[in-house]
């Protein structure tokens, strides 16, 4: 019995985007700095799986 793996991953709900209409010039700016660095974060992850399912794969293709 085959099973998917993105099964497992645990499920999400999506966030909402915030409301940028209520937000100053100063707060726009300040959530672009926090969005960067999230941003920074998530591909720092992505690499880092990417990675690590590198090294997985080549170690079993041995």
């Amino acid at each position: 019995m085959a099973f998917d793996l993105d099964e497992l991953d645990p499920k999400q709900k999506k966030s909402q985007p915030r409301n940028l209409d209520v937000m100053n010039v100063e707060d726009l700016k300040e959530y672009v700095v926090v969005l960067k660095a999230e941003l920074g974060r998530v591909e720092a992850k992505i690499e880092a799986k990417l990675s690590h399912a590198t090294a997985a794969a080549s170690l079993f293709k041995k």
